[in-house]
């Protein structure tokens, strides 16, 4: 926990790094083309410039929920409970192709490390989904009007995902399924979410490459300033310019200064291990000495020692064989 505390200013500098790197159009244009289906036949030009609408917001993006919440017996409406405030990483709106600049998306994308924070990161990206769809209501439609309802797209970018999720890219959406009968309804009116993980991961695997190598060799620790440079320049044709070259320097200043100083603390934490190890065996042998000189049983050569109760426990089995 310690360690962690200490870390965090800069891990906390790193993240915002990341998220600004992603937040730049033709990432997300890379991003959308890789994953969303309705992008794969464009070019990341044409979603750049023509389809990612305004400026994606990083880390502004606030969902409210009901500012009161009551639930009284058994009501003929729905009802909800307060829930916290949502802030997403980078948020945007976007156009479909062929559709006459009708807004009707709205993107989500998080920067994720850890991939097993305590939960299912899927329910996450699938609550994410949920609120961006909810909070629709009086901001793009009104009344009953859920035909003006936008699709809403959850993309994670998992940086350090399970070994077993290495180098993948998942999509989780809402489908039909015929149980009885045949009748198929109009996708547009179900197609209303998905959430995306994107797993970053080993680039030893034979799908390291397009998306997977690109988000990785942007956004890992693992590669200098001059070894992303060459790598996107060449194999992406990532377009460097002041800007960019300055964040991502600073992210890999960051990284070190991460490492560092989780090395640093690794070897203090190591150290104090020593001095207690050898303090647990002098008090040890301390003890011992009294069992055998004296004949006393371990509680009281302890007693003599002055050990408190809540210590005595790491000493006892390493005793028992002495009473």
């Amino acid at each position: 926990m310690e360690q962690e505390t200490a870390i965090n200013p800069q891990k906390n500098q790193y993240d915002a790094m990341c998220k600004n790197l992603l937040a730049k159009k033709y990432t997300l244009a890379r991003i959308m083309q890789s994953c969303m289906r309705e992008y794969r036949n464009y070019s990341l030009n044409d979603i750049a410039e023509n389809f990612i609408e305004g400026q994606p917001e990083i880390g502004k993006t606030k969902v409210f929920p009901d500012e009161t919440a009551m639930i009284d017996g058994i009501a003929n409406e729905d009802t909800s409970v307060e829930e916290g405030t949502v802030v997403y990483d980078i948020r945007f709106k976007a156009i479909l192709p062929k559709n006459d600049g009708y807004i009707n998306l709205i993107i989500n994308v998080e920067a994720q490390a850890n991939f097993n924070p305590g939960y299912p990161l899927i329910m996450r990206g699938i609550y994410y989904c949920s609120r961006m769809l909810s909070t629709q209501y009086n901001r793009e439609f009104t009344k009953s009007h859920y035909e003006k309802l936008k699709k809403v797209v959850s993309i994670w970018v998992c940086t350090e995902p399970t070994k077993q999720r290495f180098c993948t890219l998942n999509e989780y959406n809402i489908a039909e399924n015929n149980i009885i009968g045949s009748t198929k309804e109009d996708s547009a009116n179900y197609d209303l979410m998905s959430v995306f993980m994107i797993c970053l991961g080993n680039p030893d695997t034979e799908d390291y490459n397009g998306i997977l190598k690109y988000l990785d060799v942007l956004l890992s620790k693992k590669y200098s300033k001059q070894e992303k440079k060459q790598i996107l320049e060449k194999e992406f044709d990532y377009h460097f310019n002041a800007e960019t070259e300055m964040e991502v320097d600073e992210m890999c200043n960051l990284a070190q200064a991460i490492e560092d100083k989780g090395r640093e603390l690794g070897r203090i934490e190591g150290m104090q291990k020593g001095i207690e190890k050898g303090k647990l065996e002098t008090t040890l042998a301390n003890i011992q000495s009294l069992m055998y000189k004296v004949s006393w049983t371990a509680e009281q050569a302890m007693d003599a020692l002055n050990i408190p109760q809540e210590e005595r426990s790491q000493y006892l089995p390493k005793l028992k064989h002495l009473n």
